[in-house]
């Protein structure tokens, strides 16, 4: 499995957000250390790849009230050996959905993030390393919850501070204001 095209991918968004060098760097340190980093079995931490999955019109953005961790964050999930994180990604935002009509934005990464995941059962603590893309979708917005999500909801991004307040959130909502604002 190839990590050169994510290396590529993370080169281009360091250059684009050099204020997120730190979090750039650390995330380069751990693709480079680890070849196995598209696989669950790597337990220090794994690549995942999410969707930032915005309506037709870009006012609204689909995010899921996590089952597992009881929050609601963007669609997303586990590479499992794929080393494309927009395939992921938009295998992920269709799986979670039930929407089938959605097309990136970009092909550029268009954000990143590191965050603990809580040990649970017998999966010790360890870290996502998640690349995270703009979609949109380009036809019916309706969505079919799947089981891995209490809900889902459209949440008008100007108004995206109603259901969460975790920073990576909140940065990708001014994002997608000076892109697409």
């Amino acid at each position: 499995m190839s990590r050169h095209a994510l290396i590529t991918q993370l080169n281009g968004y360091k250059e684009s957000f050099p204020d997120e060098q730190e979090t750039v760097d650390r995330f380069l340190a751990f693709v480079h250390e680890y070849e196995d980093c598209f696989q669950r079995t790597q337990l220090t931490g794994h690549v995942t790849g999410s969707a930032w999955l915005t309506n037709v019109t870009g006012t609204h953005v689909l995010l899921t009230h996590h089952r597992k961790l009881d929050r609601w964050l963007q669609l997303g999930g586990h590479a499992d050996g794929n080393p494309d994180a927009m395939a992921v990604a938009m295998k992920e935002a269709r799986e979670e959905s039930g929407i089938t009509a959605i097309t990136p934005c970009s092909t550029a990464v268009f954000d990143i993030d590191i965050h603990e995941i809580p040990a649970r059962g017998a999966e010790p603590l360890h870290y996502h390393y998640d690349v995270r893309f703009a979609l949109r979708v380009t036809g019916s917005d309706e969505f079919i919850v799947s089981d891995e999500s209490h809900a889902l909801e459209w949440i008008e991004i100007e108004n995206l501070q109603s259901r969460t307040t975790e920073a990576s959130m909140l940065r990708m909502a001014g994002k997608w204001a000076r892109l697409h604002g």
